[in-house]
């Protein structure tokens, strides 16, 4: 047994890290695919782009770890029932537990490494990426072009471009309000191109077919103007300033984190401080809005307004209230006026701590998810290998398909469940742990049921129901 568990251990880590590089490949070529037509040929530094493919490589190990490890484990113990011996070891009276225990430590030791790296490094690299992504497009203004928007990224200049082509910075139907003089300019195209000039903190536009429309200073542009200028052109260049666009880093300190980017201690703070400011308020509704209280008036920040009673110093008896004797009408309706305006400030504290506290619990949900969903993706390192290993043994085929094919399901329906989970979560239907946490129980549950299957050799055996069906037969006769 101790020899088998050596060839186990020797197995599974080579093809475990096999699959490993071969996924993060296929994650980076997708990235590149992406996004490299957008950054290629941008001015942009070599380092740079180096740069913010190292730090997006950071969500790609979270995904390539867990599926990479479930595909070996399923080829290693494939590969081990492929020949013969586990039929050996079963025939022999082991159990599949004392086969399957190396592998399920060798995940706990993932989850643990998975564990510390959703928390620390995986924060950060998300942090670094996208503040490289805002320089990026702070450079390279064509980022934030969408068709059919207006872009006034650029100062003195508003455009609208129906058809922007990814890469070349090809541009179709293309209008342009120029406000850099006192005159109104209107610039229509049918082609350009946007592209930087080397060296210098500026952009060129190239524009093809099209028309300028130009109003006299001081006048403003309608189309029963009789008096203004009209250009046609078959090939127009503008030089536009793009000083403010120069690729310069930005501070850390200058941005802020959100729940992507924030490391697990500062979320677990940062939700203790909204629950805290949940329960001021609610403490502070509690003591203010007693029927002792009631009648006072209060602000918002728990510091008590006026002393003046709701109705008065005490309330009229009621055979006065219903003659009015002892009130004259000014008086009456200066204290229902004043009643009135207490009611409505009464009103307007309940539903501005109401909105505040919806949205402090609504945000502290959202971080809370995202503290589970680190936790839970590094379990399930450890749940893979749990299915992967039975699943193994019962296929006992090692090969890529016998593995590949069933892993890539169960991963596909583990990732919509977790992806599904976050997003009700996020909305409130859910709590947190459970919309991080269910994907992780099913998974869970159907290890559990695998290693059952392969403990009690069910395979071997009637189907449940074909016993079920002899019974009643039995029953019957």
């Amino acid at each position: 047994m101790k020899r088998l568990h050596g060839l186990i251990l020797r197995m599974l880590p080579g093809r475990a890290l096999g699959w490993l590089a071969t996924l993060m490949f296929l994650l980076v070529l997708q990235f590149l695919i992406k996004y490299l037509p957008d950054l290629a040929g941008k001015g942009l530094p070599l380092g740079v782009l180096l740069e913010l493919i190292a730090y997006n490589l950071a969500y790609m190990v979270v995904l390539a770890v867990p599926m990479s490890l479930l595909i070996g484990t399923m080829m290693t113990f494939g590969r081990i029932a492929e020949s013969r011996a586990w039929a050996v070891i079963k025939a022999s009276g082991v159990s599949p537990f004392r086969l399957i225990w190396p592998t399920l430590l060798v995940g706990a030791f993932v989850a643990v490494g998975m564990t510390y790296f959703n928390n620390r490094v995986l924060p950060e690299a998300n942090f670094r990426a996208r503040n490289l992504w805002y320089d990026i497009r702070r450079k390279r203004p064509d980022f934030e072009l969408r068709p059919g928007r207006f872009y006034e990224g650029i100062r003195g200049y508003s455009m609208l471009v129906q058809r922007v082509a990814p890469g070349d910075g090809a541009l179709e139907d293309i209008l342009i309000y120029d406000y850099t003089d006192n005159a109104q300019t209107v610039i229509k195209a049918r082609a350009g191109r946007l592209l930087p000039l080397a060296d210098r903190p500026e952009l060129t536009l190239t524009l093809f077919d099209g028309e300028i429309h130009r109003t006299p200073e001081g006048q403003a542009f309608s189309r029963t103007e009789e008096r203004y200028e009209r250009l046609a052109f078959e090939r127009y260049r503008m030089t536009l300033d793009a000083s403010e666009f120069a690729f310069e880093r930005t501070a850390e300190g200058r941005t802020n984190r959100s729940d992507r980017t924030m490391p697990t201690q500062d979320m677990v703070r940062f939700v203790d401080s909204l629950r805290q400011s949940i329960d001021s308020s609610l403490v502070y509704l509690a003591a203010h809005f007693t029927p002792e209280h009631f009648g006072r008036h209060a602000s918002p920040n728990g510091a008590a307004g006026g002393k003046e009673p709701f109705l008065g110093a005490r309330p009229a008896a009621p055979e006065q209230a219903e003659s009015g004797a002892g009130r004259s009408p000014p008086d009456r309706d200066a204290i229902l006026s004043q009643a009135i305006e207490q009611a409505r400030n009464v009103r307007m504290i309940l539903d501005d701590t109401q909105r505040g506290t919806a949205w402090e619990s609504q945000r502290a949900d959202r971080f809370l998810v995202e503290i589970h969903k680190k936790y839970s993706i590094a379990v399930a390192c450890l749940i893979f290998m749990l299915i992967g290993a039975p699943l193994g043994l019962t296929t006992r085929r090692g090969g890529l398909s016998s593995a590949g094919i069933p892993a890539a399901g169960i991963f596909l329906f583990y990732w919509v469940t977790l992806v599904q989970g976050e997003k009700l979560a996020d909305r409130g239907f859910l709590d947190p742990w459970i919309g991080m946490w269910i994907a992780n129980l099913a998974m869970l549950a159907a290890g559990l049921w695998l290693m059952v299957y392969v403990t009690l050799d069910l395979r071997a055996t009637p189907p449940l129901r074909a016993r079920l069906l002899r019974r009643l037969r039995k029953q019957a006769s």
